[in-house]
């Protein structure tokens, strides 16, 4: 098969690499894909995510059999109906359906339908009576706008004038342009957040591997949210008791509910959640693999995943048994200085091929180009350093052996990823 992965992140890395493991493949392009992916797909130039038309006359150049999208973007926008409008198949959900992600109006009304565990909250387009209702409600509280803000758009607020303040971000200085017209409060939920991630054709799903990702900048959980500085896999937080839960209380009547609507659902499918007394609350939902979770996650599936992609578009996902890895995947991200926010480019990475040589090391490009034979930062999450081992101490070991041997000016990344799991272990 002739296969093109939408994307150019440490996410869309781990695709690739997964990918190009099945004997099934032929060809495999990303676009825009990244310095690390080159080293593993074919990356044309010239070509923008956002420009549907050529990605299409694209893929029938080159007889692509299958459109894998990695990041929600282009889904939210349609690029998985424009396709199959012209014939070429594509392993994600639709416009409507990825709604789930693009709106978070749109998803909370989906779960009070479907009956799923999640905040309370309220939607509006007035910032005066947003204001009216947080004065109501009190603080703590969450304020989030309403569209795609590439993780940023989430205001965790202990006051009332910090609530106060991110709606006038959002709603009037619109720092976030269309995606804050709308926006969502909530009450403020406390536990610990997983990850739990299926892959469905709408009606059957099956979990992918459980992992726990690490939102915050800086160790124990300070400084401002990114989009991910690292994961693990699995997360002991998820029980066998608590992972039925949440297929028959959050993935089955989410999944039903969409259908009912009108919105089949096809793809990878994310949901955020907060473990609360042995709870799963729904955060948010993603239509697509997490990431820095798909770098934890696909290093620890043992099947053919394309087999499994192909076997879902079959109407045969029923049939599949997913199997893991007993290893542990540990996955730490490295920065550039000044991540979330402004931070340079252009930075030399040294040290590559020694992380690369520790048995069980994977090191998985988001933010790089390759120039020359070398390989520059171009990114605020620059790389994501996986590592499996046979516990979950020696999986951590390994991932921070193989850091302190990658350097670049300014190199950044938390010392702490995966120390959560340690006292659910004590607890089994």
């Amino acid at each position: 098969m002739r296969v093109l992965i939408l994307g150019g992140g440490g996410r869309e890395h781990a695709l690739c690499w997964a990918l190009k493991k099945s004997k099934r493949i032929e060809k495999l392009y990303c676009i825009p894909g990244n310095g690390g992916i080159t080293e593993v797909a074919e990356v044309p130039q010239g070509i923008d995510l956002k420009d549907f038309e050529k990605l299409a006359q694209f893929c029938k150049a080159e007889g692509i059999d299958l459109v894998v999208p990695g990041p929600e973007e282009p889904l939210v926008k349609g690029v998985a109906d424009f396709l199959q409008e012209k014939g070429i198949k594509v392993f994600g959900p639709s416009m409507t359906a990825s709604q789930l992600e693009g709106s978070k109006a749109f998803a909370k009304e989906i779960m009070k339908k479907a009956c799923v565990p999640t905040a309370n909250f309220a939607v509006f387009d007035d910032p005066e009576k947003a204001r009216a209702y947080v004065e109501k409600k009190g603080a703590p509280i969450v304020v989030k706008a309403d569209g795609l803000c590439a993780g940023k758009g989430v205001f965790v607020c202990d006051t009332l004038d910090e609530a106060y303040q991110a709606i006038e971000k959002i709603m009037e200085e619109r720092i976030f342009g269309d995606a804050g017209k709308m926006i969502v409060i909530e009450e403020k939920l406390s536990g610990e957040e997983a990850s739990f991630i299926v892959i469905t054709d709408g009606e059957t799903f099956k979990a992918l591997p459980t992992s726990q990702d690490h939102k915050r900048l800086l160790d124990n959980d300070e400084g401002p949210n990114t989009g991910g500085m690292g994961a693990y896999s699995p997360a002991p937080l998820i029980t066998p008791r608590l992972r039925e839960a949440i297929s028959d209380k959050v993935i089955a009547p989410i999944l039903k509910t969409l259908k009912k609507e009108g919105h089949l659902y096809f793809g990878f499918l994310y949901a955020g959640l907060m473990i609360a007394n042995d709870t799963p609350y729904v955060l948010e939902f993603n239509c697509r693999l997490g990431d820095p979770e798909a770098q934890a996650i696909l290093p620890r599936i043992e099947n053919d995943l394309l087999e499994v992609i192909e076997w879902t578009f079959e109407g045969k996902l029923a049939e599949v048994e997913l199997k893991e890895s007993k290893d542990w995947a540990v996955c730490v991200v490295m920065a550039s200085k000044g991540y979330p926010g402004s931070y340079e480019k252009g930075k030399l990475i040294t040290g590559l091929d020694k992380a690369k040589e520790i048995p069980g090391v994977i090191v998985f490009h988001a933010g790089t180009k390759k120039e020359g034979g070398s390989f520059y930062t171009n990114g605020g999450r620059v790389l994501g350093v996986t590592a499996l081992g046979e516990t979950l101490s020696s999986a951590i070991d390994k991932a921070y052996q193989a850091c302190a041997l990658i350097h670049f000016e300014g190199a950044f990344y938390r010392r702490d990823i995966g120390q959560k799991a340690f006292k659910h272990l004590s607890k089994s």
